[in-house]
């Protein structure tokens, strides 16, 4: 199954890069399939284990491309998502103006900041606590979105109903529950953004609402940011969590013949007691079962630099050290420990 899964994907890849070659659309629009890609390898050691690993964390290649002025598409397969293949964007696009679009397939639902960046646009080897453990949702589902102006303010917000199924069970699933996401983006001033967004899901029996804001800066070379999300279960099926990421990054131009830029870059995030919202006994995922912490309550200071090299790849040399602080009775899972990680990062 492994070995078909991986030769469709290269013959599909291999079709469409045949087609890119060709432009058929008698001059109205461009309809040349564009194909891209994000390879991450790293080497991430732990001291307190001795042990270390190297890994390829992301091979993803993403196609996308316009049928018309105003319908477009994007296909995205990761080969290597911790091991495993995934679809992870499938979508149809439509733009009929005025700021307005509407998207159906599957994504990352408008949420948060931090868990919106692909690989390619993290600023750290690893990602924040609430870009992976506790707002990081891709569904399946359709999504509007408009843009205008309150004023001098531009703002950009993006809604949408999800099954709630996740990627994979989709075939025959079927529900009466409606997943929904919602997300405010207004940018005050030249470089400023503030964040706000919302989102409901329902992963088992219990529904989880979420609300998530945050705010960041971007400019002459510095990028400075803060995040604060809160989920809470219904039913106080389980206690309300926390997680708060904050950190600064500031880039230093530098005139080599390898590297065009240094950046400096600090990160301290945090998370209370997690729950994936689904039911466990005995370890097993069991509806007989209640929830349980899946990821205990943790700080976590991380430091270090990215080199990044000139074009034509977006390639960068990300160096980071993690030290995380559990309370007394926390539980690490084997790789949530102190590590050094030097990780390789090129979009294509």
């Amino acid at each position: 199954m492994m070995k078909e899964r991986i030769g469709g994907t290269i013959l599909f890849l291999a079709v469409l890069m045949a087609v890119q070659a060709q432009n058929s659309n008698g001059g109205e629009v461009d309809q040349t399939p564009r194909v891209h890609g994000t390879l991450r390898g790293k080497y991430e050691y732990q001291p307190d284990d001795k042990k270390g690993r190297f890994e390829v964390r992301t091979a993803r290649v993403d196609i996308t491309g316009n049928l018309s002025p105003i319908i477009s598409y994007k296909a995205e397969i990761d080969l290597c998502d911790e091991g495993t293949i995934k679809m992870l964007d499938a979508y149809t696009r439509i733009k009929p103006g005025n700021g307005f679009q509407f998207t159906i397939g599957q994504e990352r639902v408008p949420f948060t900041i931090d868990a919106h960046r692909s690989p390619s646009q993290q600023y750290f080897a690893n990602r924040s606590f609430i870009a992976k453990q506790v707002g990081n949702v891709r569904d399946v589902g359709a999504e509007v979105s408009t843009q205008f102006h309150v004023g001098v303010v531009p703002v950009n917000i993006r809604a949408g109903l999800f099954n709630g199924s996740g990627l994979t069970n989709q075939k025959d699933f079927w529900t009466n529950n409606i997943n929904f996401s919602a997300k405010a983006e207004m940018y005050l001033q030249p470089g400023w953004n503030l964040t706000l967004s919302v989102q409901k899901i329902k992963p088992d029996h219990v529904g989880i609402m979420m609300y998530d804001a945050g705010t960041f800066y971007h400019g002459h070379g510095l990028h400075a940011e803060i995040e604060y999300l809160l989920k809470h279960y219904d039913q106080d099926a389980f206690q309300n969590v926390h997680a708060f990421d904050s950190f600064v990054s500031y880039d230093i131009p530098l005139k080599t013949k390898l590297f065009t830029k240094l950046s400096p870059l600090v990160r301290w995030d945090f998370m209370t007691d997690h729950s994936d919202g689904m039911r466990y006994l005995d370890g097993d995922k069991n509806k007989q079962g209640t929830l349980v912490t899946n990821e205990y309550q943790r700080h976590r200071i991380t430091g270090g630099c990215t080199l990044s090299f000139d074009k034509p790849f977006l390639s960068d040399i990300r160096i980071n050290y993690e030290k995380y602080f559990y309370r007394a009775n926390g539980v690490p899972k084997v790789s949530e420990k102190d590590k050094f990680v030097i990780e390789f990062m090129t979009r294509f």
